[in-house]
Parts: structure tokens; sequence; C-alpha cells
């Protein structure tokens, strides 16, 4: 719970249905508490990313509340919506870094919503938030690579940069959408042990989608699953037994795990 005993996001009632006519999320309701970290599981397909993206306002909901730090944020409009996504970072399946930039010069774009946009385009960042950038490329286990280009990078090293990128941005809450789903199973771990670092020691809450269930049980403090748009199991990690894993995932899925 936040300070006022209020959680830190409530979501209600939550619908996106898009122009073709896709019903992406219907009726969506659950809330998180500051410095919990909640998993989205479910099909591709079910509204995962959706979800994330109706969260953030990349998607505008077709209906529904959302409460974020006591703010509610579905109609905000221009900078009202940027003011909001400076306490609310993402990370990307596919990083959405600058190729050409270097790793450290990518992490100080966190900072776009905070100072004008000339500025970081031409370079201009004191050696203050030189400084702060580079510790949070020390957090994530990257600092040497700094000067070197993330077009130079491997996947995992780029998906670091990308967490280092939004950590910079000092949010109060991290939305992961499939941040592993490219990586191989030794990097996957990394990423996300990267994700946990900055949720137990940094206090940021965290809300993450992912596929494998062996990477939900490791990571996950809450759980909730979404079945073609609608809110499917709300719960502990634990509490996923077989039969609520084929009521997710169907009668034929199979658990393949990350090891």
């Amino acid at each position: 719970m936040s300070a006022s005993g209020s959680p830190l996001l409530n979501v209600r009632s939550l619908g996106k249905t898009y122009p073709n006519g896709t019903k992406a999320l219907s009726d969506v309701s659950f809330s998180v508490d500051a410095g919990e970290f909640l998993v989205v599981i479910g099909l591709s397909g079910s509204g995962k990313t959706t979800l994330l993206r109706c969260l953030n306002r990349l998607v505008d909901p077709s209906y529904g509340e959302i409460d974020f730090a006591g703010r509610r944020i579905e109609t905000l409009q221009g900078a009202e919506v940027r003011s909001v996504r400076q306490d609310m970072a993402m990370i990307f399946q596919q990083f959405n870094l600058v190729p050409r930039l270097s790793a450290l010069t990518n992490v100080l774009t966190g900072q776009l919503a905070h100072q004008p946009t000339w500025k970081s385009l031409l370079g201009l960042h004191s050696s203050t938030e030189r400084e702060a950038a580079l510790e949070f490329l020390k957090l994530v286990g990257i600092a040497d690579k700094a000067r070197v280009r993330c077009d130079q990078l491997s996947g995992g090293q780029q998906q670091r940069v990308a967490i280092a990128r939004a950590l910079y941005q000092k949010p109060k809450l991290l939305l992961a959408d499939e941040p592993v789903a490219s990586l191989d199973p030794a990097t996957s771990h990394s990423v996300m042990d990267y994700l946990r670092k900055a949720n137990r020691e940094l206090g940021i809450t965290v809300i993450c989608n992912l596929h494998y269930l062996s990477l939900v049980r490791e990571y996950a403090t809450r759980v909730i699953a979404l079945k073609e748009g609608r809110l499917v199991f709300e719960g502990r990690p634990e509490e996923i037994d077989r039969a609520w894993f084929q009521r997710i995932y169907g009668e034929e899925a199979r658990d393949v795990g990350i090891q």
C-alpha cells in the first residue's frame, strides 16, 4: 500500500476494442500495491501487451478507469500523459534503443521527460547526469560497455541497457513487456535478476508480462492471468497447479520452463 493506504495502481473494468473490432481487453479489474512484483501471464494474443500499453497510455482504453499514484489517468491528454509517464517507465521486448548511440547515451535518454529534447539530441548532459547514468549501468552489471554502441552489444546486454535507462528515469512503476522473450535461458535469468534487484533494492513496483511459468514461480510475488482479454486468475504463483495451467493455456498446452 502507499502511504495513504491506497494501492499504487487500481484498474477498474478496463476494456479495449481496436478499430478493426478486435476486443483485446474486456472488463479487467485488479490493483497493485507499492513494492509488488506482479506478473501477467496468458497466451499470445490474450491481451497482455495491450494491458501494459493502456496503463501507460501508449494505447487509449475504450472504457474503464485507471488510478495511478492518486491520479485518474485514462482520460489525460498531451502534457498530462507525459507527466504520468515520468513515474511509469517501460521495458520492451525489442529493447527500443537507439542502435548508433552508446549504452551510456541511451541510458541518459531516460530523462527526456525532464529536460528539453534539443539538449538530449545534442548530447548536452552534465557530468552529474553522466555519473548517475553510469551508476545504473553498474547496477545491471554492464558499466564496462558504457562507451560501446548499442548495435555492437548482445541481446542480453541491450536489454540490460534498457533496464538501466528505465531505472534512470526513477519511476514509481516499471512495466516490462516480455523482457526475456528474445533471450537465451541463461541471459533470461540474468535480466530477471536485475528486475528483481530493482524491485527489492530500489523499491520500484514491477508489472511484468511473461510466458514461462518457471520464471513466474521464481520472480513473481503475485500473478494475474488473461485469457481472450479477460482476467481469469489472480493469486500467488504457487496456486497455479496443473488444473489452473490448463484453464489458462488450454488442455493441450505443456509447461515448458526455462532452467
